[in-house]
């Protein structure tokens, strides 16, 4: 098991969002939900504090912290998804219910939280060894918000 866990700022929201996560991801649960032991500047005393859970075998720690820190695009997390209906999936649930798209593959979820939906095939195509084809998936993929497989193959074909 690693020494290094990711540790997410929320504003009293953190035990939902751990809930949602661990609903997204295969091999994830929450492991632990800590009461504040006295009253502090974000919680009140017995209120949770700490939320520890694992998504798909990466721990994580959740912490009402309150409204101080918010999330910022400089941090994000990417989904290594297999096909075309992966992307969907998380995409749709994560700019569901207050979530946002951007460009690129990348998107907000309804706690602020920025993911990159990544399909594999995206990383194939800008890897490959014909160059013209790589920088077409690229110039395809600058124009996405939602990365579409078909397009991308459809770009690269010329």
């Amino acid at each position: 098991m690693t020494k290094i866990t990711p540790s997410l700022w929320f504003d009293g929201n953190a035990e939902e969002a751990a809930e949602f996560y661990v609903s997204l991801f295969p091999n994830s649960r929450i492991d632990k939900k800590v009461g504040s032991a006295s009253d502090n500047p974000s919680t009140k005393k017995g209120e949770i504090l700490v939320v520890e859970f694992v998504l798909d075998g990466q721990k994580f720690i959740g912490i009402n912290g309150g409204p101080a820190f918010k999330f910022t695009e400089a941090i994000s997390f990417s989904i290594d998804c297999a096909d075309q209906a992966e992307v969907d999936r998380y995409w749709d649930a994560l700019t569901a219910n207050g979530g946002a798209p951007s460009q690129c593959g990348w998107c907000k979820d309804r706690f602020g939280l920025s993911w990159q939906v990544v399909p594999k095939r995206l990383s194939q195509l800008l890897a490959s060894q014909d160059r013209a084809a790589a920088e077409r998936a690229m110039q395809a993929m600058l124009k996405m918000t939602k990365i579409e497989v078909a397009a991308l193959e459809a770009a690269v074909a010329g």
